[in-house]
Order: structure tokens, then C-alpha cells, then sequence
């Protein structure tokens, strides 16, 4: 019998929880498996939402996510209005005025009626509050043991004004980079909710629905290049992403990063980095440096940007590499775990 291994190592791997998490785990199952397969012009941009052109010359932006979020219920929210907020964002970063979403539930058989009630509650009031509707949906049933309580897909659609142009590919040297609010909070609270941590403090999460405060900074500065929804990895997933698909290199300085108290002392304790911890009402613009002022004012002056940032600045130095200025007057570079710590995140 030959010793030889008749099926290659590659072949024999499967998916792990660590493929969902938003670290490089994940970039590489897309990169090998997803995108191959499914190449074309508008998916391969690999923005948040892809934008359609319509046979009348309008433009409309189209998203879909799911959430496996664990658990539930967590302070702040809870699966369904993060579902809500989160498809809003993928289409308020695009650009776009969200108008529809569709809403599929994948229920385990046992899961109670009063929670499912609750949850469907919340996508209501996360729905009227962004006076967007649920227009379409789905409900399948799988067995005790196949599922784990509830698990949510949503597809969003929103119009897209003309003569708007964001998306990553318009990234260019020189763009100053904003963060709208503090980071880290959402994927914090999760955690310690999880695991019954006694944190001091508030920890909440952060989700919450971005279109008007995106709709302030367009009409402030329509010239801005991109605005990204850093979810599943955090702040460090986005910009490493933006840097190495574009050849180009971020500075981030380390001080400027806000960050709360709670969060900072939290992620000290259980060593985590807060750029890589994942926010669900948070966006990063990047902005021509002669606009970024009036954009930052402009968020300031908004209850979800009343914290926003600038935290660094787009160069063609380093080209694919993030690099940190810390207080210190040390650089580091951020680059992304091989997964993510805290998966089941959204």
C-alpha cells in the first residue's frame, strides 16, 4: 500500500468557526473559494453594498448580510435591531437612501415564541426608526440541534443620488482618515455579556443606524472618496483591507484614536487590541484633506458623530502596510489575527 497521501492536505480542509470571524481567516476564504468562483466587475469591488445601474439611469445600491450573533439578546440590543441597523449602514456607507429590506428568519426548532415575538419587535422599531420597511421575507424551521435559537438574513435596498462616486477604489495619498466615534464598543460588550465578565462601567453596544449622519457629511463634502462599515474585525479589518487592495499605506496615530474608558480598560484586561474588536454603529471615511475640517465639524454636530475622529491619513509610502505612531514615538505595523478573537460578533 503506498504511503503516499492520495487526496491533497488543501482538499481535506474544512470551514471553522474562525472562517466568520473577520481576520484573515476569513479574507482568505473569500479570496479563494468566493470570489473565483463568482467573479465580476461590481462584486469584485467587495464593498459594502454593490451598486446597480437600472435601465433608467438610476442607481441603486443593493446589500445582503446575515447575523449568528451569540448571544441574542445583549446590552444595547440584540439580533434583530442589529440586523436592521447594520443592513442601513452597508447601504448609508455606500452612499445610498436606504428604502426597502427583506427579512428572512432560519428558526431552531424549541426556539420560544415570546423571544421570537421580541426579536421581530425590535426589527420594528429599528425599522420606524429609520422610517425604512420590511416589504419581503422568509421563515424556515430546522431541527432541535441543527440551529441555535435564531439566526437572521436581510437584503437592503437603497437609491444612490447622482454624480456620487464612493467606494474604495477612490482611496487616494493624502486622504485624511475619520473615524465617526469611539471604537471597540459593540464587540466588548458582547463579550463581556458572554462570559458573565463584571467589568465596571456601562458597556453597551453601539449599533445603530448611520444614513443621517452619511447624509450630513455628503451634503458638507459630496468629494469624499469612501466610507467603510467597520463590523467583524474591527477598525484594523477596514484599513487593512483599503491598503492592501490599493497598494497604498495608512498612518494611524495611536493618540487619536478614541476610545472609552470602559472599553480601553476591558480590552487591557483580556488583551485585546480595541482597533480589532468590532463596532456596529461606527463608520471610516476618507476624505481629501481640504474637506476633512468641515466634515469633521459637520459629524460633531451629529448625536452619532459627536466623538468622530481624525485618526490619520492615507500615503503612498509603505504601500499594503497600516503602521501605528504611538505616543512614544515608536511605529508598529496593524495587521490583522489570523481570526478574529471574538467570533459570533453580529
Amino acid at each position: 500500500m503506498s504511503s503516499e497521501c492520495p487526496v491533497p492536505i488543501r482538499e481535506r480542509e474544512v470551514i471553522l468557526i474562525g472562517h466568520g470571524s473577520g481576520g484573515r481567516m476569513t479574507s482568505e476564504l473569500l479570496e479563494r473559494v468566493v470570489v473565483p468562483a463568482l467573479s465580476n466587475p461590481t462584486l469584485d469591488a467587495l464593498d459594502d453594498a454593490a451598486l446597480l445601474h437600472l435601465p433608467s439611469g438610476e442607481r441603486i445600491a443593493f446589500t445582503t448580510d446575515s447575523y449568528v450573533v451569540s448571544p441574542i439578546f445583549f446590552p444595547g440590543g440584540d439580533i434583530g435591531d442589529l440586523a436592521v441597523n447594520c443592513t442601513i449602514n452597508d447601504l448609508a456607507v455606500s452612499g445610498a437612501r436606504p428604502i426597502a429590506l427583506s427579512l428572512a428568519f432560519i428558526l431552531e426548532e424549541g426556539f420560544p415564541i415570546e423571544d421570537f415575538r421580541r426579536v421581530v419587535a425590535s426589527v420594528k422599531r429599528a425599522a420606524d426608526r429609520a422610517r425604512v420597511s420590511v416589504v419581503t421575507g422568509d421563515t424556515k424551521v430546522v431541527g432541535h440541534g441543527s440551529g441555535d435559537g435564531v439566526f437572521v438574513n436581510t437584503s437592503g435596498v437603497g437609491v444612490v443620488p447622482d454624480g456620487l462616486a464612493l467606494g474604495s477604489a477612490q482611496v487616494r495619498p493624502g486622504d485624511a482618515v475619520i473615524v465617526s466615534g469611539t471604537i471597540g464598543d459593540h464587540g466588548v460588550a458582547i463579550l463581556a455579556h458572554r462570559q458573565g465578565l463584571a467589568i465596571r462601567g456601562d458597556l453597551r453596544s453601539d449599533t445603530a443606524p448611520l444614513h443621517e449622519l452619511t447624509r450630513a457629511m455628503l451634503e458638507i463634502s459630496p468629494r469624499i472618496h469612501a466610507m467603510r462599515d467597520p463590523t467583524r474585525g474591527g477598525l484594523a479589518a477596514t484599513l487593512v483591507e483599503i491598503a492592501t487592495r490599493r497598494k497604498l499605506g495608512v498612518e494611524v496615530f495611536e493618540s487619536a484614536l478614541p476610545v472609552r474608558d470602559e472599553v480601553r480598560g476591558a480590552c487591557e484586561i483580556l488583551g485585546l487590541d480595541p482597533a480589532m474588536v468590532a463596532n456596529e454603529g461606527k463608520l471610516v471615511a476618507f476624505i481629501p484633506e481640504e474637506d476633512a475640517g468641515v466634515v469633521l465639524e459637520a459629524m460633531r454636530a451629529h448625536p452619532l458623530g459627536k466623538d468622530a475622529a481624525c485618526i490619520g491619513r492615507v500615503t503612498d509610502e509603505h504601500a499594503g502596510m497600516v503602521v501605528v505612531r504611538t505616543p512614544f514615538g515608536s511605529t508598529r505595523v496593524l495587521d490583522l489575527p489570523l481570526t478574529e478573537p471574538l467570533p459570533r460578533i453580529c
